[in-house]
């Protein structure tokens, strides 16, 4: 076997695995509706109680809501973690109001 070919393999392999995690991952998200609100509500400085959750979607480790307030402003937020991969632990929601960019977003963010 040539180096190519190692190398070739080798990249192959490696896809393959990263595709398991990330299915893994997305299959296995624990975030309830309830965490949500409360991981957005503290980096919005809202309360839970005063966010609903217009729409949310898991890609791999992350998970992308939007929210919206009693006041009606609307945000996206990505929230990172919350699945069998990182066994359920999150890193803080990073948010922004509706139409702007996601600045600091976590890993993988």
């Amino acid at each position: 076997m040539t180096l190519r070919q190692i190398t070739l393999a080798l990249t192959a392999v490696a896809s393959l695995g990263m595709a398991g995690c990330n299915s893994i991952a997305g299959s296995t998200n624990m975030l309830t509706d309830e965490k949500i609100r409360s991981s957005t509500g503290g980096a919005l400085g809202y309360a839970p109680a005063d966010l609903t959750i217009v729409s949310r979607r898991t890609d791999g480790t992350n998970t992308y809501v939007a929210v919206k307030a009693k006041d009606k402003k609307e945000f996206n937020c990505i929230i990172n973690g919350g699945n069998l991969l990182t066994m359920g632990m999150t890193n803080p929601a990073s948010c922004a109001k509706k139409g702007e960019p996601i600045k600091g977003a976590g890993l993988g963010g």
